[in-house]
């Protein structure tokens, strides 16, 4: 008889759901690099992501062969330290930078 590496017991608990973190939902201002790219409004930063993949998605900057990785253009190279590709994980600790 095969074994399924469960535990018993864990399946009668039911699972609180899970709540939004509270620092994510506070509004974060874009410095001037970023504001070229997702406006200058005060945003929640999953506001600021989702713009910043809009502009992506629009300007198809996204690479054609690794979907992970970003390619810049002259407004997004500032952001990503004057590099021409970052992946989407450094992406957002880079935007993280312009973010007060």
């Amino acid at each position: 008889m095969a074994t399924t590496g469960r535990t018993e017991g864990s399946a009668g608990k039911e699972k609180k759901p899970r709540r939004a973190s509270p620092a994510l939902a506070k509004p974060v201002k874009p410095d001037d690099k970023l504001a070229a790219v997702v406006g200058a409004d005060e945003l929640p930063r999953p506001e600021v992501v989702k713009k910043l993949w809009d502009y992506i998605k629009a300007e198809g900057l996204q690479d054609q062969h690794n979907r992970r990785m970003i390619n810049a253009d002259d407004k997004l190279r500032p952001i990503f330290d004057g590099k021409d590709q970052v992946n989407m994980f450094e992406m957002t600790k880079l935007v993280s930078k312009h973010l007060s």
